[in-house]
């Protein structure tokens, strides 16, 4: 069987059985695709044809190619999936990526803004046009709830019930409500009633953030859009769309918040996603200790 067959079948497969999102479908698929592009240039193997060998050759070449930890370790996830699938659906006999055990990575703690940094960053859109309201909403939305930016950009105009002050979040089959501060709330009514109306290029456009073109804001768009507040903030932390996510949730517990309820307004499955941001604020409050200490 040719690659390309290979990998329309394994595309065909994340999508209608796995329900894989969007990102999950487009990483495990570039991960496939450069296996195919490595068989090809490094020997005569295909995909359905490569050994146990060649995989683990293909890993040493991605060490050397000076890949992270983290990318080598998603490519053998990506890998092994694959052919578990080709296994399983009697494509292949055996699994040449099963034994394939990646390194182990020391967990690197996100990077978050002190509440400062964050009013600063807030500080940034000007409400003097269309563009500046909606940014702003974008980025009170964003550290009022935590909520991720595929979620963010996702929103439907009938998920943000703005007289409650709750907003609802639906990922796959699962939603989840979240309050929201007055100043998230204001924002959002501004944007809502004055300027979304006059930016949208359907009336019937579900879409709740939508662009220049009156479309459903892109990943892409918003990080473009939260790069460039952080350049007019001067912040030299390297701001990324998931920073205000980290920052709500270390915000909150801080602030005395339950991590039970942290992690229901994050959306994490398991508790343990949600305890990293313990760990976080321990080591800030170490930190604090060795600067502020006499005798630290």
């Amino acid at each position: 069987m040719s690659n390309q067959n290979c990998m329309e079948l394994f595309n065909k497969y994340l999508v209608d059985v796995k329900h894989a999102s969007e990102n999950t479908l487009s990483s495990y698929m570039r991960d496939i695709r450069q296996l195919s592009s490595y068989l090809d240039t490094h020997g005569d193997s295909t995909l359905d044809t490569a050994t146990s060998k060649e995989i683990g050759e293909y890993v040493n070449w991605l060490k050397a190619a000076g890949k992270s930890v983290a990318t080598v370790s998603r490519n053998i996830a990506s890998m092994k999936c694959f052919y578990s699938y080709m296994v399983d659906n009697s494509l292949i006999e055996k699994n040449p990526a099963i034994s394939i055990i990646p390194d182990k990575n020391t967990q690197k703690l996100p990077q978050i803004l002190t509440s400062a940094e964050v009013e600063l960053l807030l500080e940034q859109p000007a409400c003097v046009d269309a563009k500046g309201y909606r940014d702003k909403a974008m980025l009170e939305l964003l550290y009022a709830t935590g909520i991720r930016v595929s979620e963010l950009i996702n929103l439907n105009v009938d998920d943000v019930n703005l007289s409650a002050g709750v907003l609802r979040c639906k990922s796959k089959d699962k939603e989840r409500y979240i309050p929201m501060y007055p100043a998230a709330i204001k924002a959002l009514s501004e944007y809502a009633e004055f300027i979304r109306p006059e930016m949208i290029a359907l009336p019937d456009e579900p879409s709740f953030f939508v662009n220049v073109n009156g479309e459903r804001m892109s990943r892409q768009g918003f990080w473009k859009i939260i790069k460039s507040y952080q350049q007019k903030a001067g912040i030299e932390k390297d701001i990324t769309p998931h920073t205000l996510r980290h920052s709500f949730a270390a915000h909150l517990l801080e602030n005395g918040a339950d991590i039970h309820s942290i992690q229901e307004m994050l959306g994490h499955a398991d508790i343990s996603s949600t305890q990293i941001y313990s760990q976080l604020v321990k080591k800030q409050l170490k930190d604090v200790y060795k600067k502020a200490h006499p005798r630290a």
